[in-house]
């Protein structure tokens, strides 16, 4: 059970090849439930999320001016704030940016349903935006557990 009310979600589709609106919005939800669920996330009362589908295009530009690496990926997360793990998040959560062509080419690589790694990779850029990485072999097998975790709540298997 959530703890605490869903983030207001702000959801911008600008560009790429994506499923329904509505279906999309049900997915980043049910994810974004198991994440809070599996790793006791906290944050304020009325906190804010956006989450950005786009092209890789526009990741890629991001990934570019942010992280200062010239190529398409499948999620960015930018946190509202710098908190560590544990800590309780403030009103703005943060963003996640996903592009469709990588996610599409990676599932269909590996094998995946489109809509079992869309949710892994709202988990993973939501688990980001509460301080967890994955620069280490320790802070990866944490992060990888609650995704592991929270995808088994949605009935998706095991991803790694």
């Amino acid at each position: 059970m959530v703890k605490a009310e869903l983030p207001e979600i702000d959801l911008s589709i600008e560009a790429g090849d994506w499923p329904e609106h509505d279906e999309l919005e049900r997915l980043i939800r049910a994810a974004i439930i198991a994440a809070i669920e599996v790793a006791d996330l906290r944050y304020a009362k009325d906190a804010e999320l956006s989450v950005l589908l786009t092209d890789d295009q526009a990741v890629q530009e991001l990934n570019r001016q942010w992280r200062n690496i010239d190529k398409p990926t499948n999620v960015l997360s930018f946190p509202g704030e710098d908190i560590e793990v544990g800590q309780t998040a403030g009103m703005l959560l943060g963003d996640i940016a996903m592009g469709q062509q990588t996610l599409a080419s990676e599932a269909l690589n590996e094998g995946k349903r489109f809509e079992d790694h869309f949710s892994h990779l709202v988990i993973h850029g939501f688990l980001h935006l509460f301080g967890y990485d994955h620069q280490d072999d320790e802070e990866a097998e944490i992060m990888e557990q609650f995704e592991r975790e929270a995808l088994a709540k949605l009935n998706i298997a095991n991803p790694y």
